[in-house]
């Protein structure tokens, strides 16, 4: 699986079907400023609040912003209730299972971290400033999930300048970065078996 970040909460996946790349592209939000891609031709679209201020997207792709399951080209996807309206999903394919938490401010219920289960991969936004989880709920909310590997998204670049850098985060998990890319592939194969692995990924666009 391929993962990219391309700034706010918008993270792209990629990942094989048979023969077939399957492009998942999560919350496509035009952004107020910055660089951001005008369209995108993915096979699945998830939006975690509504699809409102969303990107063009071409070749009619499935698209999920409701809670609710789906199956498209093996890929499962699950949707639960998150913050304030807000929409959390659980992505399993390749077998990988990965959880991202979206748009949120606030930690999550116990509750609903039962449903979440141990993810293989979890994606959470760490910049703070009451747009996204602090740096220290972030950390705890890690600590709690226990992925085995967590890669934080809505962190300060051009397109969010006024939420906190991604070096804050880090200090708070008090882990050295396995990795800090633009991409990063992850297979089943090369999880992590012991400690949680942090990996940075920088704005891919």
């Amino acid at each position: 699986m391929h993962i990219s970040w391309l700034g706010q909460t918008c993270v792209k996946l990629q990942t094989k079907n048979l023969d077939e790349d399957v492009v998942i592209l999560v919350d496509p939000y035009r952004p107020a400023k910055g660089e951001f891609p005008r369209s995108f031709s993915p096979q699945i679209a998830l939006f975690s609040h509504g699809r409102e201020e969303a990107v063009t997207l071409s070749q009619d792709p499935f698209v999920l912003d409701t809670l609710g399951e789906c199956e498209v080209k093996n890929v499962m996807t699950y949707s639960y209730p998150g913050v304030d309206g807000s929409l959390i999903f659980k992505i399993n394919t390749e077998g990988l299972n990965v959880v991202m938490l979206g748009k949120i401010n606030k930690k999550i219920e116990n509750g609903l971290l039962e449903q979440i289960g141990s993810p293989d991969i979890l994606i959470l936004p760490v910049g703070g400033n009451n747009i996204y989880l602090d740096p220290s709920d972030a950390a705890m909310m890690v600590t709690t999930i226990e992925p085995r590997i967590v890669i934080p998204v809505g962190y300060q670049c051009d397109t969010e300048p006024q939420v906190l850098p991604v070096s804050q985060f880090i200090k708070e998990m008090g882990l050295k970065p396995t990795t800090t890319d633009k991409k990063v592939i992850i297979k089943k194969k090369d999880l992590p078996v012991e400690e949680t692995q942090l990996i940075i990924l920088e704005k891919n666009y």
